[in-house]
């Protein structure tokens, strides 16, 4: 084991999902499958209602073969969701489906990034915006990012954009020349532009994080990335599905080089005969406007025939996140 990797890095406490205390909502889209099923959570506060946006199979008309649409939910106190509507393919690169949404309210819009599927080296990320949270217009230049050099595959998923100074910072998972394993890229783009393919430039040559840490085995994906105090939080995943995948956390003061904060998970999966203990993934954070913030993510107990969506609200000391236990 390195020792240098684990210098200056915490151990937050190791508390599964009971011992932490009960979370508040757990929530799962069934229409489709006709159990519990839904991954990948985005939520962002418009026009007065929480919105979450999904990752949740459908078939195929005339066909038991599945695809992958981003569903919508809507609520009032975060804890009770609604599925409201479901956005379907328009165009070829969405034909074999499309996932794992970022949503971002920007002027009164929201603005939607999302992972094409199913295309193994050539999936990429694509952009959409809507006036109602419902109905989008997608980017013409679609998909807009798929990282450059030979060390990565080419591949672009689990897509993460956020403003910090004066661009915008895009972030997603992408895999090794041999696609075994999953690290982190980044582009940026001039915050005065738009969100087209020829705005984004990469921000390295190189991965931005990859799996090191012994929990993390062979995968680190799934960024969600807020800024607090100048400086950029990142909570991401580590280990592919039910490895178990778990919650990391990492922080930046420039949006290249990241510290881990934790030598363990932020979020652990749960002990055996929990709803989780297959899984506690896939992590989405949202900062309510009282300043409050979400840790939304996925997990399951049954190594991923049923996926629920939840949360754990984070209390920040020394700008240290931690899990409320309260």
């Amino acid at each position: 084991m390195n020792r240098r990797l684990f210098c200056g890095l915490l151990l937050p406490p190791a508390l599964s999902m009971a011992a932490a205390g009960e979370e508040s909502m757990r929530w799962a889209d069934e229409s489709q499958l006709g159990r519990p099923y839904s991954k990948d959570p985005s939520v962002i506060r418009f026009r007065g209602k929480y919105w979450l946006y999904y990752s949740t199979p459908t078939r195929q008309v005339g066909s038991d073969l599945l695809n992958w649409v981003v569903g919508i939910a809507q609520s009032t106190d975060l804890v009770n969701w609604r599925k409201v509507g479901a956005l379907q393919p328009e165009h070829d690169y969405e034909g074999r489906g499309f996932c794992a949404p970022c949503a971002m309210v920007l002027a009164d819009q929201v603005h939607l990034f999302y992972q094409t599927y199913g295309n193994a080296r050539l999936d990429a990320i694509c952009h959409a915006v809507s006036s109602d949270g419902l109905t989008f217009r997608r980017e013409p230049s679609n998909p807009i990012f798929r990282p450059t050099g030979d060390w990565n595959a080419g591949r672009a998923i689990d897509a993460e954009v956020v403003p910090f100074r004066d661009r915008w910072l895009l972030y997603a998972a992408t895999r090794d020349p041999e696609m075994k394993i999953q690290m982190l890229v980044g582009a940026s783009a001039p915050r005065a532009g738009g969100f087209a393919r020829d705005s984004w430039t990469m921000l390295a040559d190189r991965p931005l994080l990859k799996p090191e840490l012994p929990w993390e085995t062979q995968c680190i994906e799934a960024p969600s990335v807020i800024v607090r105090d100048g400086a950029l939080y990142m909570f991401y995943a580590g280990g592919y599905n039910n490895d178990p995948q778990q919650v990391g956390c990492a922080r930046s003061t420039d949006g290249i080089r990241w510290e881990r904060i934790f030598q363990e998970p932020l979020l652990a999966n749960g002990k055996p005969g929990e709803w989780n203990s297959s899984e506690s993934g896939h992590p989405a954070a949202f900062v309510d406007d009282d300043g409050q913030t979400y840790l939304f993510f996925q997990g399951n107990n049954d190594n991923g025939r049923t996926w629920h969506l939840s949360f754990r609200k984070l209390e920040w000391q020394n700008g240290i996140p931690r899990l409320a236990t309260a």
